[in-house]
């Protein structure tokens, strides 16, 4: 093989690796958008758990946020209920 056609399939590889990469961002992103605020409560309760204090709130905090992704989770999407968030 010459160099050059080392070096197409090395940036081939790279391409693919970086489009590969944003997938992953877009599906975390989606991910987060959905859990953010259950997985922040639920941190929060942690770090209060850990120094002693009672967490009873941010758990609450956690399971309210929870309950309403479920809620928008369950909802019907489609193209002529777009832009009715």
């Amino acid at each position: 093989m010459s160099a050059a056609m080392l070096r197409k399939q090395r940036g081939q590889g790279m391409t693919e690796y970086i489009i590969i990469v944003a997938l992953i961002a877009v599906a975390a992103i989606g991910v987060y958008s959905f859990f953010g605020k259950t997985v922040r409560n639920q941190t929060s309760a942690i770090a209060y758990e850990v120094s002693g204090v009672d967490s009873a709130t941010q758990l609450q905090n956690a399971q309210t946020a929870a309950q309403a992704g479920d809620a928008k989770a369950n909802v019907d999407k489609r193209l002529s209920s777009f832009n009715n968030n």
